[in-house]
């Protein structure tokens, strides 16, 4: 029991951690690129408790992967209404995978190095880890061109909001996002009631698992070099 309750802490520390990144990369490159919005509404900060969003937070919590709550920004306001649009969308995502690749040193730090020191090591262990796994995952999720995820906001760079498919998009994007998360949330519970076979149809399980490891492997592979 005790165990698990420092799992548990741990995931929320991450979950913290790298959702605040996430969101303070699109505030602060939103204002760089010359929109003072996301400094107006308190967003230019890294205290957590400005960016969670309630829902997100508990699709991460519940099934490793949700949103934060997007960052308001006046796309009039950019100098050149693409390459801002374009940099805001995708700086969550950047910080993100840069995020997993200094984290993942870390983790190989506390494995080798780290005294194992009860309970300590322990949360430690697993933060690191899990800071690890979450910011690829949350790299990787993001990714999807489904609004609100900031897939969607690349694209709204790209086709400046225009054309059926973002239409479509945004219009049943968060519909479909979150039937996918449902889905993938009832295969885990059947999974863990040893039904096994549902595993093979969790549709945003198995990509989240495919592409994070794929993702993931320049990471692991670069550090791997070094003996720890």
């Amino acid at each position: 029991m005790l165990s698990y309750l420092i799992e548990l802490l741990a995931s929320f520390c991450a979950v913290v951690v790298v959702l605040t990144l996430h969101e303070f990369a699109h505030a602060y490159v939103a204002f760089r690129c010359g929109d003072p919005t996301p400094k107006w509404s308190g967003r230019l900060s890294l205290n957590p408790l400005r960016h969670f969003d309630p829902i997100g937070l508990i699709c991460f919590t519940l099934v490793g992967f949700g949103w934060a709550k997007p960052v308001a920004i006046n796309p009039n306001n950019f100098r050149r209404y693409r390459l801002g649009m374009g940099l805001t969308a995708s700086a969550g995502v950047v910080m993100n995978y840069l995020s997993a690749f200094l984290f993942y040193p870390l983790l190989c730090v506390v494995v080798s190095y780290m005294p194992q020191i009860p309970f300590f090591y322990e949360f430690l262990r697993y933060l690191t880890g899990f800071l690890f796994a979450y910011s690829l995952s949350f790299f990787v999720f993001n990714l999807l061109p489904l609004y609100p995820l900031d897939g969607f906001r690349i694209l709204d760079a790209a086709l400046k909001r225009k054309g059926k498919v973002y239409d479509f998009l945004y219009r049943y994007g968060q519909i479909i996002l979150l039937a996918l998360i449902a889905e993938s949330f009832l295969c885990d519970i059947f999974v863990r009631f040893g039904v096994w076979q549902m595993d093979n149809f969790n549709i945003l399980g198995w990509f989240m698992r495919f592409a994070t490891q794929y993702l993931g492997w320049p990471i692991t592979a670069l550090w791997g070099l070094i003996p720890w």
